[in-house]
């Protein structure tokens, strides 16, 4: 991790137990739908993580994300890319049981206790590489399953029988760049496997702090026009449009002081493609006043 991923963790850190606590409960994040049905090819998510502290809570965003599991055919594999792994280089975990990472400092104890172990898949590890070139896909024994990744996993398939290989994301590339590694990794939906890109569409964490034990902070005109805008792009499967949006959209600065947990969208809608079936949006809403927990599901 980098000083300036360490730094915004720790700024989570330092708000989560009062985020987390502070989220309105009920079920008003949940959105009713129909079972996805299973078939050969395996839908794309993107969901909105929020604060760690959602592992642990029974509140409207990890009530919204069992909802959502039992709605997911069981995949062969998840290929995850998280805001919280972005780094220089495009890396793979390789190992066969990847450790959970607990990256974040001055929760309670409890969240350290938790362990996802899932396994690993070096057939995945090799299939990506194949389909993004061996010299652009490295295999790396450094990470594991940071919380962008376990956190929401924990939810959708508790048992973690289901193996789990996270992807990091290039720092150095564009957007546009993005879009195009996502529809590389297209194929892998015709295989079993489920893309899952794990950040949050508005994400300025600045903000979000100083409304921590809020229950009615307002959500600004910012935040929701960008999360109507992304919504909008997502439903109409337009990952370029996505893409052009930060940094140089209106609100993309405030949504987005730093692009980290906006970039796992575009892997996603990238690998979701321009053709298929409608997107959907499973779970909907702000924490914290202007963080958006949606989650995009693309069938």
């Amino acid at each position: 991790m980098d000083r300036r991923q360490f730094v915004m963790t720790g700024l989570t850190a330092a708000a989560g137990t009062v985020l987390g606590a502070c989220v309105r409960e009920g079920t008003e994040g949940m959105q009713t739908a129909p079972r996805v049905a299973a078939s050969n090819r395996m839908p794309v998510l993107f969901v909105g993580h929020g604060s760690p502290m959602n592992a642990v809570l029974d509140n409207r965003w990890s009530r919204a994300l069992r909802a959502l599991g039992a709605r997911l055919p069981r995949p062969r594999a998840v290929l995850a890319i998280s805001a919280h792994w972005w780094i220089d280089g495009t890396h793979l975990t390789a190992d066969v049981a990847p450790r959970t990472i607990h990256d974040f400092y001055g929760f309670p104890p409890e969240l350290y206790a938790i362990r996802y172990p899932a396994p690993g898949s070096s057939d995945l590890v090799a299939r990506v590489r194949a389909l993004l070139g061996e010299r652009h896909a490295v295999p790396s024994h450094d990470w594991g399953l940071d919380h962008g990744t376990w956190t929401v996993l924990r939810w959708l398939w508790p048992t973690a029988e289901v193996p789990v290989v996270q992807l990091s994301m290039d720092r150095r590339l564009s957007p546009q760049s993005a879009v195009e590694i996502g529809r590389r990794l297209a194929p892998l939906r015709d295989e079993g496997v489920i893309v899952l890109g794990s950040g949050n569409v508005t994400h300025n964490l600045r903000h979000a702090v100083s409304n921590l034990g809020r229950d009615d902070a307002p959500t600004p005109v910012w935040a929701s026009r960008f999360d109507e805008e992304v919504a909008r792009m997502c439903a109409q499967r337009d990952a370029l449009a996505l893409a052009r949006l930060w940094p140089d959209g209106a609100d993309a600065r405030l949504a987005h002081p730093t692009p980290d947990h906006y970039l796992p969208l575009l892997y996603a809608a990238g690998a979701a493609g321009s053709d298929g079936g409608d997107a959907s949006f499973p779970v909907e809403g702000f924490d914290a006043g202007s963080l958006s927990m949606r989650a995009v599901l693309w069938s």
